[in-house]
């Protein structure tokens, strides 16, 4: 009887110590993959660092405003294009000209100190 009660321990002995092994490859495979998540983390940050920097040079207003002038043709000063009051329909009239009048356009001057000194509000997400 003590033999057998001797073998049982053993045996349950040597089944604890492959239990613990494996637990122990399983923690040692679960920290390197945890050290590469963490390098591939900063290497992305690190990447993510360098895009907001390009970033803000595409989207800087100087470059806006030169992709505008050279791309779009579009002039330093702001000009709104306005039709004649005297066109606009009156309430209770008669219907609005259609194409019995020529349209005069009228042009707005906006100065270039106001346009300038107007802060353009940008948006960062909170990273």
């Amino acid at each position: 009887m003590v033999r057998v009660l001797n073998f049982f321990c053993v045996a349950l002995m040597g089944l604890s110590i492959l239990g613990l092994y494996h637990v122990s490859e399983k923690t040692r495979v679960a920290h390197l993959t945890l050290s590469k998540v963490n390098r591939d983390i900063g290497q992305e940050k690190s990447h993510l660092s360098v895009l907001e920097t390009e970033w803000q040079h595409v989207a800087s207003p100087a470059q806006i405003q030169k992709l505008a002038v050279t791309r779009l043709g579009m002039g330093d000063s702001a000009s709104v294009q306005l039709s004649s009051f005297d066109l606009l329909p009156r309430r209770g009239a008669e219907p609005a000209p259609l194409n019995n009048t020529p349209l005069h356009n009228a042009s707005a001057q906006v100065p270039a100190a106001s346009v300038a000194a107007t802060p353009i509000p940008t948006s960062h997400s909170g990273m």
